[in-house]
């Protein structure tokens, strides 16, 4: 079964790599990479854990790791204690320190289990003071500011069919399985922010939106762009999104978390593909969305 899944997992990595598009962008590009879900198997954490523990499950896991260190960063398994802020592998979280910005991603899968988001080597890294940077930015596989999906758990029972998209809200920092989780990372945040301006970077719900958390001395933003290879979703997807986020959501007293539309926009979430681009010009940052259908959004500064 591992040869199978070798096979497998370098044959769909080669076909990705060898699109012209790709080839010119990682040319030009350097690039740092975060995994999730999908570079295992889709809900990998948030299955049952029957199947995620067993041995089939756990080849899985081993397999998909070994083609992530090898693909995304072009390393085996000697390299990770140079390249991961854990030297034991436990977890694959990353930081980097850049003139002027520090970058930070922590692994949301390695220890993952469908009731804890990350074990104490995965908040090591989000709850470590960073050398006084100017500016963090967290790259979070999921959205770390969103709606209140929990409402949707709450419910999902009263509908057959809705119980296939179970691990899709276990997934979620906003699962109520995750409550404490959440209000951790949250806290972890504002503590970054009491240092300098903090962004997270998120993708995974496959639409563009972004949001703020009310902090001193300034509000922590964070920016969502989607998977620019899939394609958009339902337009009703976006504006449900949209009703939850305007219901609010806020686990941390005085900290208030707004959805809100990207620059120019008239929706909370635009179901379009769409990249991110931040841009710093004399240590001024902007965000800028660019839209399949809509274009350019106009610059937001953060």
């Amino acid at each position: 079964m591992a040869a199978h899944l070798r096979a497998g997992f370098v044959n769909r990595y080669m076909r990705g790599l060898a699109s012209p598009a790709f080839g010119g962008l990682a040319a030009r590009v350097p690039s740092l990479a975060v995994w999730d879900d999908h570079d295992i198997c889709d809900g990998w954490g948030s299955l049952p854990v029957a199947a995620t523990n067993s041995a089939v499950g756990r080849t899985l896991f081993s397999v998909a790791r070994e083609m992530y260190l090898l693909f995304q960063h072009g390393a085996v398994e000697a390299d990770v204690a140079d390249i991961f802020v854990d030297p034991s592998g436990m977890q694959l979280g990353w930081q980097r320190q850049l003139p002027g910005v520090t970058l930070m991603a922590p692994d949301l899968r390695s220890e993952r289990g469908r009731r804890r988001v990350m074990g104490e080597a995965g908040w090591r890294l989000l709850e470590r003071p960073v050398p006084e940077p100017e500016r963090t930015i967290i790259v979070s596989s999921v959205p770390l500011l969103g709606p209140r999906l929990s409402l949707v758990e709450a419910v999902m029972w009263l509908w057959p069919g809705m119980q296939k998209y179970e691990d899709d809200l276990r997934d979620q920092w906003q699962s109520r399985a995750h409550r404490e989780d959440w209000k951790r990372a949250l806290r972890a945040v504002l503590g970054l922010r009491a240092q300098g301006p903090v962004t997270v970077l998120s993708g995974e719900i496959h639409l563009a939106t972004r949001a703020e958390m009310a902090a001193s001395p300034g509000p922590v933003h964070q920016l969502v762009a989607s998977g620019i290879a899939h394609r958009a979703p339902p337009k009703g997807y976006a504006r449900g999104l949209g009703w939850l986020a305007w219901l609010g959501e806020g686990p941390l007293s005085e900290h208030r978390i707004r959805i809100l539309p990207p620059p120019g926009m008239r929706r909370r979430y635009v179901a379009e593909r769409n990249f991110l681009v931040l841009e710093r010009r004399d240590g001024d940052w902007n965000a800028v969305w660019h839209l399949e259908e809509s274009g350019e959004t106009l610059p937001l500064p953060i």
